[in-house]
């Protein structure tokens, strides 16, 4: 099966999951419901939730375990693209080819929305019954908070827009990202090895260094696109970074020097799995995909 088929069965199994949640009858106000779902359900790649899938997959974890921690950090991650896109921080109209939540619902709603798929990330993890035993999930809870917050996606956050309209060196653009975006990145890894029963140390350490290196190639990818892309295609302003003058890696070492940047992460990742005692090859086609797509 193609990267691109195993990665759209991966949105089909997390965007059940959510529904299966929305479609309950919630004890709530509609419009911040609606606004929610919107949030969470308008499209994307959906590369976490496969990562948590194609990692525990790989190494025997339970499928409704999965399903789980894979709607969990999509919470997670579409909770900060609501809020990425507000008039405060990156003021964006489009997402994933939609009108953003503020757009259609509102500054407040959006602020809300946000908030709430933030909390119900770890209400789904909390009020789930794990195949594993209860230790493995206060990790998981444990290594999404750490990864969502002031030392994880926030902080990567608040050091993305310390770094605008200033001179940062190599270093200080991948502290950045290593928080921003591969945090979460490498968090689905873990949330998936942590589903399976026996993992061991050295696996757990080979996944990282290849979530790591993923984790970057990522967003030296998003960067290369966002001077390449079409906005068609991107779902997103093509050259918006550009615009606010973010720092950048093509910005940093030019679009060449990017472009070989993110082969030699590829090169990390795939060296990474290749010690692992288990197929890997999901993982691999994974790593490739992403310095290959074009949105």
């Amino acid at each position: 099966m193609l990267i691109t088929e195993q990665i759209k069965c991966a949105q089909q199994d997390v965007e059940a999951t959510l529904n299966r949640y929305f479609d309950q009858p919630l004890d709530t106000e509609q419009s911040i419901k609606q606004a929610t779902h919107y949030s969470v359900l308008n499209g994307g790649k959906r590369l976490r939730p496969f990562l948590v899938y194609a990692t525990g997959k790989m190494l025997g974890a339970n499928k409704q375990d999965l399903d789980v921690l894979a709607a969990a950090i999509e919470c997670i991650h579409s909770y900060s693209l609501v809020h990425d896109d507000l008039p405060a921080m990156d003021d964006d109209d489009l997402r994933r080819g939609r009108p953003t939540c503020h757009i259609v619902y509102g500054e407040a709603h959006a602020i809300l929305a946000g908030d709430a798929l933030q909390t119900l990330a770890f209400d789904l993890i909390a009020n789930h019954s794990f195949h594993v035993p209860a230790q493995q999930q206060l990790k998981m809870i444990a290594a999404l908070a750490k990864a969502s917050g002031i030392e994880g996606m926030v902080g990567g956050q608040a050091l993305d827009i310390a770094a605008t309209d200033k001179l940062v060196n190599l270093a200080e653009l991948e502290r950045i990202h290593k928080l921003k975006t591969g945090a979460l990145l490498n968090c689905a890894i873990t949330l998936g090895a942590l589903c399976a029963a026996d993992t061991n140390q050295q696996t757990l350490l080979q996944l990282k260094q290849f979530g790591d290196a993923i984790g970057l190639a990522f967003q030296v990818q998003d960067d290369i696109l966002d001077i390449e892309g079409d906005t068609q295609v991107l779902g997103k302003p093509q050259g918006s970074d550009v615009a606010a003058n973010k720092a950048t890696y093509p910005a940093l070492l030019g679009l060449k020097g990017a472009k070989n940047k993110a082969q030699s992460l590829l090169k990390y990742a795939l060296d990474a799995l290749a010690t692992i005692d288990a197929d890997t090859s999901e993982l691999e086609n994974l790593a490739k995909y992403i310095v290959e797509r074009d949105y």
